[in-house]
């Protein structure tokens, strides 16, 4: 077997381990009640920050941090992209705590087709027909949620837009920044301002700790919230590098195919696990989403897509 089927196959293999990860995330972060969503959130950036850094400093990496942090064009956007990841944790997190696991699964599925909109307008990619029906039907789909359930999905709505504009800046820089070394800058530009928060709930004797502690928690179970809580910052990174190993391998079509994964599981945990109820609208707008997302994976893998840049490209060739 040749090592090229050998390395696809282990890209596959981290791949897939990667989004069932994600997809089982909703259980993990189920279990650090009493935390608050912007609790957990604090524990997950700055311990996720510690050991970006420990893992930087032991591998010999920690010279790639000070090239990003004197390069402006680098720095800025991923400070930028540190709130917006945070933005993103904290409302996921937030569903997750308060039983809306099921908004914040189709939240994800609605993801590709966003990102395919902002690579549109952004990265001046030329749409497909297929592309722009996929599309039109995600929108059809969060119309006809807003009509029946009478309110706007924010969570829904709120995820794929904060992840799609993260993913952006992403796209801009990633030929330039080391995952592990990004993550660091990233978790590190909000990082002050949560334990700042956190120091406030202290004083104000509201984390879940001191809740723990007034309900005459043991030991053990004081021990055993403190490590999920450490856990959140952990597993974070460690997932987002299984994810980087995998782009590395894998061929965007077959990863696009993949991150369907995670929020299949969510919405099956959200529906058969947490027994949230799925009202009328989220059933038929899950319904549409999944048609676009058929009509969009089919797209990706009947051929290449256009080339980012491709309509600026012609244009400059025919400037009227």
């Amino acid at each position: 077997m040749s090592e090229a089927v050998n390395t696809s196959r282990r890209g596959f293999a981290v791949g897939f381990a990667t989004y069932v990860s994600w997809g089982l995330f909703p259980i993990y972060f189920a279990l650090m009640a009493p935390a608050s969503s912007f609790e957990v959130i604090s524990h997950r950036a700055v311990w996720g920050l510690v050991f970006c850094l420990v893992f930087l400093a032991t591998t010999g990496r920690w010279g790639q941090l000070r090239p990003l942090i004197s390069d402006k064009s680098t720095l800025i956007p991923l400070l930028a992209a540190g709130v917006l990841i945070v933005i993103n944790w904290s409302i996921w997190v937030w569903a997750i705590l308060n039983g809306q696991t099921v908004n914040a699964a189709l939240g994800y599925f609605i993801n590709p087709l966003f990102t395919v909109f902002l690579a549109i307008v952004f990265l001046g990619e030329r749409p497909t027909r297929p592309q722009i029906v996929a599309m039109s039907l995600g929108a059809l789909a969060i119309v006809v949620m807003v009509i029946q359930l009478g309110s706007i999905p924010w969570v829904s709505i709120g995820l794929p837009v904060s992840f799609g504009i993260y993913g952006l800046i992403k796209k801009r820089i990633s030929g330039n920044v080391p995952v592990v070394a990004g993550m660091a800058i990233e978790t590190a530009a909000v990082s002050p301002f949560l334990i700042a928060f956190y120091i406030w709930l202290i004083v104000r004797g509201d984390t879940s700790v001191q809740t723990l502690i007034s309900e005459g928690a043991t030991a053990w179970q004081l021990t055993g919230h403190l490590l999920l809580l450490f856990g959140a910052g952990v597993i974070t990174v460690v997932v987002l590098i299984m994810f980087a190993t995998a782009a590395k391998t894998l061929p965007l079509s077959v990863l696009g195919l993949l991150q369907f994964v995670s929020p299949i599981m969510q919405l099956i945990i959200g529906v058969w696990i947490f027994n949230e109820h799925m009202e009328l609208g989220r059933w038929i707008g899950t319904a549409i989403i999944w048609v676009a997302l058929i009509i969009l994976s089919w797209d990706s893998l009947r051929g290449p897509q256009p080339h980012v840049g491709k309509r600026k490209e012609r244009q400059e060739r025919d400037p009227d």
